[in-house]
């Protein structure tokens, strides 16, 4: 299957933040419904608009992944449940790293399917923060390509 990657528009935020809330609850299993509510309006009201935003869409032009960086760094990727497995999230990561010139990304320690790829990807980790930006109990490693 070919994918296309694209910039997302802002008329398509409902959809990104759909996407991103069902990935969520199928990869963060240590956040609760709390979390999950606290975090989705956020991510459509202040996260979308503030970064830059690709996604990867299918042949029927629907978003099935994106990715948001800012300031040379991955500060979010998601991909839709449906799609694990496909080389969909490495796909993102590679266009970042080539077109998009990131060498950093922040992973939650608990979510260690994301802490894997992104080792595999080429990742290490430089550094851990006990509490995420918000002070909650969800520790963050800062990791880079260069080390």
């Amino acid at each position: 299957m070919i994918y296309e990657i694209s910039e997302v528009d802002s008329a398509e935020y409902v959809v990104v933040a759909d996407l991103w809330e069902v990935s969520v609850r199928e990869t963060h299993d240590f956040l609760t419904e709390k979390d999950i509510l606290y975090f989705k309006p956020r991510m459509f009201n202040a996260y979308l608009p503030e970064i830059d935003l690709r996604c990867c869409r299918d042949e029927d032009h629907e978003i099935i992944a994106f990715l948001g960086v800012e300031d040379h760094k991955i500060e979010m990727l998601f991909v839709h449940p449906d799609h694990f497995g496909k080389g969909i999230g490495k796909l993102l990561v590679n266009y970042a790293i080539e077109e998009m010139k990131i060498i950093y990304v922040d992973v939650n320690e608990q979510n260690h399917a994301a802490l894997r790829f992104y080792v595999k990807m080429g990742f290490k980790t430089f550094n851990r923060i006990p509490l995420d930006g918000f002070g909650k109990p969800y520790p963050i490693l800062n990791m880079t390509l260069f080390q």
